[in-house]
């Protein structure tokens, strides 16, 4: 990402026309989301040949005074931009925006966005409607993304709120001043691992990379730690060897850092780790021992369906074997008969 800039903000004096029904135009302090970054870079790996820029809605949520937004979704909105004309699908927005609200009712409508770093007449349209009164974010000021896609350079955003210019309805309806406002790219230990894995492949020429497994990641993660600690213990030995210049507020934050670490003796450490170790053998154990059983359960199970229909094949042929041997028996007899009659 490009890196932030300073501003100044002036605050600009309303037209007396529209006095008390323009939205503030406090300086805002501007946090996004990575998701929300990635669903408008998405958007706008999706948009037509034929389209410049594509443009969407941004939700999140405001604090109670309104000075600070936090970016953490957005969607996209269908538009259309001729010569003379831009075309928004309002309906289409409104009802994806309901959807959302709906799913997330937390979130609220915060502005948009524009996959182009430029502000022209358009973006003042599309700057006061999402600003305005019912269905826009009024009275609190839209904020308007713009981040840059353009193929072989840095991705940069931008984060502006407006302020009307003109003096009458019709030249505020499509004029605006844009004020940049600053803004910052967040993310929580939960996004991080993700992150890094995505950032790992831009040195690839396939651009893709393997997912390790659990072990992997633990003695990657551990990598990082000691590195971590190694990096500040080389700056604390320089710093107390008078090597390098000290800071105050370097040093204030590591004190902070340190504080927050629990004191436990490297012992009682030791232990409970091998007493986790000991648990999850047992587990293992228990784990393995269940699936044994169930595999010997579902071999029983299957031998005795076996068996069964043996038994029930082989029945009707010890019945035919049976009237065979009588048959025999009479046949003997018989014999037998003639041989007396003959002997008299």
């Amino acid at each position: 990402m490009a890196d932030q800039d300073s501003f100044l903000h002036l605050a600009r004096p309303l037209g007396t026309a529209l006095l008390g029904a323009q939205p503030s135009t406090a300086p805002l302090n501007v946090v996004i989301q990575p998701q929300a970054i990635f669903s408008i870079l998405d958007h706008s790996l999706r948009r037509n040949d034929d389209q410049d820029r594509v443009i969407g809605t941004l939700l999140g949520v405001r604090s109670e005074d309104g000075t600070e937004v936090e970016i953490r979704n957005a969607f996209a909105v269908p538009h259309t931009e001729l010569q003379e004309q831009v075309e928004v699908e309002m309906e289409y927005q409104k009802t994806m925006l309901g959807l959302h609200l709906k799913a997330n009712p937390r979130e609220v409508l915060v502005g948009w966005y524009a996959t182009s770093s430029e502000l022209n007449m358009f973006s003042a349209l599309i700057q006061n409607f999402y600003a305005s009164q019912g269905d826009g974010t009024w009275p609190h000021p839209a904020v308007h993304l713009t981040v840059s896609t353009e193929a072989g350079k840095d991705i940069e955003a931008r984060t502006y709120i407006s302020a009307p210019v003109g003096v009458t309805a019709d030249k505020i309806a499509d004029s605006t001043l844009f004020v940049p406002v600053p803004y910052e790219i967040r993310y929580g230990d939960t996004e991080k691992s993700g992150l890094e894995l995505i950032s790992g492949a831009k040195d690839r020429e396939d651009r893709t990379i393997p997912i390790g497994t659990d072990i992997e990641s633990l003695e990657r993660a551990i990598e990082e730690v000691l590195s971590m600690l190694e990096r500040v213990s080389e700056y604390v030995s320089s710093v107390l060897d008078e090597e390098r210049p000290p800071s105050t507020a370097l040093g204030q934050f590591l004190m902070n850092a340190l504080a927050l670490a629990p004191k436990v003796d490297p012992a009682d450490v030791e232990r409970d780790f091998n007493n986790h170790i000991q648990d999850v053998l047992v587990i293992s154990y228990l784990a393995n021992t269940i699936r044994t059983q169930i595999d010997l359960s579902n071999r029983l199970a299957t031998a005795a369906l076996i068996t069964s229909a043996d038994g029930l094949g082989g029945a009707p042929g010890g019945e035919g074997g049976g009237q065979r041997g009588g048959g025999g028996q009479r046949g003997g007899r018989g014999r037998g008969g003639q041989q007396r009659s003959g002997e008299t």
